[in-house]
């Protein structure tokens, strides 16, 4: 294996543990030394891939942008000409997934945001990696014939975050919809939305 190799593992590894210790012990139980114990690395590694603590939030910021995007895979959405069953499945799709095998990712990612709010060197780089979601959605929702496509993004966004905020960290914790209820949420919407 290549040093460049070996590095990247790394840094991958203490980035991933990062986000493990970010959904089981929130910001607080992020430390170098807890992520240099949780990944089983000897004392001083997470610092050598990440220095400061804004770079260890970086470098997990930019691990769960990558993680997410193929949790959601939305550059597999189906082309949104094809019909709105086709996209509001392919939406409900990528949204269960973050409410179920996404799970924790989801809970590193509002603990992240919230860190964010307080930090505006990582609020600047945390929504620089959004972005790529946000023009994707873009894309999908123009592609469908909205009128308003930066709107309908908001809206398609606020909606998809409250539903996973709320069955994630807040008040329907205990209740993951299912797929269908997903499904129908989002039909709701996207029907408003296109006028159809």
């Amino acid at each position: 294996m290549s040093e460049r190799t070996a590095v990247g593992s790394r840094a991958d590894l203490v980035a991933d543990t990062a986000l493990a210790l970010l959904a089981e012990r929130g910001m607080r139980g992020l430390t170098h030394r807890a992520v240099d114990e949780a990944a089983g690395l000897p004392q001083g590694s997470t610092s050598n891939v990440a220095r400061t603590r804004q770079a260890l939030l970086e470098l997990a910021v930019r691990r769960l942008a990558d993680r997410e995007a193929r949790v959601l895979a939305l550059d597999e959405m189906p082309d949104p000409r094809d019909g709105l069953d086709s996209l509001v499945h392919g939406l409900a799709l990528a949204t269960h997934r973050a409410l179920t095998r996404g799970r924790e990712l989801t809970l590193a990612r509002y603990e992240l945001a919230l860190e964010a709010t307080r930090r505006p060197e990582l609020r600047a780089y945390f929504d620089a990696t959004g972005a790529r979601f946000r023009d994707q959605l873009t894309a999908l929702v123009t592609a469908m014939g909205s009128t308003d496509p930066a709107r309908h993004v908001l809206s398609l966004v606020a909606w998809a975050d409250g539903l996973m905020f709320s069955c994630v960290a807040g008040s329907y914790s205990a209740e993951v919809p299912s797929l269908e209820e997903v499904r129908a949420g989002l039909r709701e919407l996207l029907v408003g939305m296109s006028g159809q």
